[in-house]
Parts: structure tokens; C-alpha cells; sequence
């Protein structure tokens, strides 16, 4: 049933329990079936954010602005959806629906009619996101995505926080990318820190800021330890992911993107930027992905 308040909603399998805020239909909190907390608590002391939704742009805009034809516009980073209340269309047990609509206020920040719906279920162990970006106008729209979830460093399963590492599900030789001091894609690469898969976590990989990969292969991810429980992100599509802390922070954020940061120098319009995808007028387009809390035995296989 459609919730029209902004009490958070509350879904659970047995296995995990989940709730939603509907201020950025933002997953909040994350417990196994002991009440643990997997995910990140929001302490504004460190990072207020917890697991945002990135719409329509992912990062920094050059300069605060983007051009679409003639016509410029102001977004900060990471776009307005995370700041935004989304109606609950639909909520159950273990599923519910949150959806966002362009007004008169976003048209003047982003000049496009769109429509996100953000849909959670939860399966057992897996929580499942599916996000769709729907273009309700009558031109081509452009956009990008992302998900930034922030999961506890250390994982509340008893390992030490330096025993904790992301493993890729296959071998990820391109170099890795980084950001400017102005936040924008800079042109340099570096040689990957995965190893054999691995990527052991030390805050010294996040003194400047996140680690980008933006050829990265894998469809998913496992992050804990060697002998403990590990969370599996799977994100079928992304052609981009992020990995970021504040060093010395109690979390790690496992960011699948559709998007990307300006490049250093972009002045391009908004449809040419590298990361951007494009919804034909009256169609849509999915964006997926899914968090699995694996058992000891089941994240060593």
C-alpha cells in the first residue's frame, strides 16, 4: 500500500531486515538475522550519507555546470535524487517501491521529464535493487546513475579491521583512476592494487580520495575476511565502480556506477560526456544490483 509519510520503511526475509528511507529512497540500515548492523550508521561526525542514490549525474561537474545545447545548469555532486523525498508507491513485507518525478524545481536543475522508480526485495539472504530511469518526455535524455552503499569496516563478525579485503570475480588487470583536488577525472592512471583478484583494504589506498575503476570486468564482488561471513555486490551491468572511505572511517563504499565524473577539460554538451547513457523518449532503462550476506563456508567457495 502507498505510505505518503517519511517514516522509514521496514522490510525483512528472515534472514535480513532492511529499512528504506524515503528521503533519497536511501537503504539506512542492513541487520543480519542476530540484529547485527552490516551497513554504515550515518554519523554526520564522519559521513552522513549511508547508501545514496547518484541521479542524474554521478560526481563532479566541471565548474558546478553542464550544457545541454545552448543552455547551462547547476548540479552539485552526485545530483539532487539523494536529497529529494520520494513517494512510497508500494510497500510489503519484504518489498516496496519508491519513486521520484520530475517537477517544476528539478526542470530547472535538470531540463528533462523523468520519472526513477527504486524497487527493494528481499529474498532470503540477498536484498535486490532494481532501479529504473524512465524518460516521460518528448526528446532523448541523457543521465547517469550510481549506488553508493557504505558497509562497516570492520565487518560485526569479529575479524580485525585490517583483515579485511574485496575480492573481484576475475582477474582485473587495467589501471585504476583517480580524481583531482577539484574532483574531476584526471588523465592519469595508475597500475591496479588488485593482486590476484584482491584488494587487500589499508586506508592509505583512499588518502586521495576513491579508487575508480573504469574497465573493470568482474559482475561482482565479495568484501570481509578470509574466515568469516563476507557481503557479495553483484551489479550485472556497470560499466564503472567505485571503492571509497574517509581514512580511518568505520565503513567502505562499494559504488557500481552508470557515470562518471567531468574529465579534466570537459566543456562538452551533457549528452557527450564520457558515462552518460541515453533514454529515448517514452522508454526506460533498468539498473540493478544486489547484496548477498554469505555464510563463512558459502563466501570460501
Amino acid at each position: 500500500m502507498p505510505n505518503p509519510s517519511n517514516t522509514w520503511v521496514s522490510l525483512s526475509s528472515g534472514d535480513l531486515l532492511a529499512e528504506i528511507d524515503p528521503l533519497g529512497a536511501q537503504l539506512s540500515t542492513l541487520k543480519d538475522a542476530l540484529g547485527r548492523d552490516l551497513l554504515w550508521d550515518g554519523d554526520p561526525a564522519v559521513w552522513s550519507g549511508r547508501a545514496p542514490l547518484l541521479f542524474p549525474i554521478v560526481g563532479e561537474l566541471s565548474g558546478g555546470v553542464y550544457r545541454v545545447g545552448a543552455q547551462s545548469y547547476h548540479l552539485t555532486r552526485h545530483g539532487f535524487a539523494r536529497g529529494s523525498v520520494f513517494q512510497v508507491t508500494d510497500a510489503g513485507a519484504a518489498a516496496a517501491v519508491f519513486r521520484l518525478k520530475a517537477d517544476a524545481a528539478s526542470l530547472l536543475r535538470y531540463p528533462f521529464v523523468f520519472e526513477l522508480d527504486v524497487h527493494y526485495v528481499l529474498q532470503g539472504a540477498t536484498l535486490s535493487i532494481t532501479s529504473w530511469v524512465r524518460n516521460l518526455g518528448e526528446t532523448s535524455m541523457p543521465a547517469s546513475f550510481g549506488y553508493h552503499p557504505a558497509f562497516r569496516w570492520p565487518l560485526p563478525f569479529g575479524r580485525p579491521r585490517s583483515s579485511h579485503f574485496i575480492e573481484f570475480a576475475t582477474d582485473e588487470p587495467s589501471p585504476a583512476r583517480r580524481l583531482d583536488a577539484n574532483g574531476l577525472l584526471s588523465s592519469d592512471r595508475q597500475a591496479t592494487p588488485i593482486v590476484d583478484r584482491r584488494l587487500g583494504l589499508d586506508d592509505a589506498l583512499f588518502k586521495n580520495d576513491v579508487l575508480i575503476f573504469d574497465a573493470v570486468r568482474s559482475r561482482f564482488v565479495t568484501y570481509g575476511a578470509d574466515d568469516g561471513p563476507r557481503i557479495r555486490v553483484s551489479y550485472p551491468d556497470a560499466p564503472y565502480l567505485g571503492l571509497w572511505t574517509k581514512p580511518g572511517a568505520g565503513f567502505i563504499c562499494i559504488e557500481p556506477w552508470h557515470g562518471i565524473a567531468d574529465p579534466q577539460g570537459y566543456s562538452g554538451d551533457f549528452a557527450d560526456k564520457p558515462g552518460i547513457f541515453m533514454v529515448a523518449p517514452g522508454a526506460g532503462m533498468a539498473i540493478r544490483m544486489a547484496i548477498t550476506l554469505q555464510s563463512g563456508d558459502s563466501a570460501a567457495r
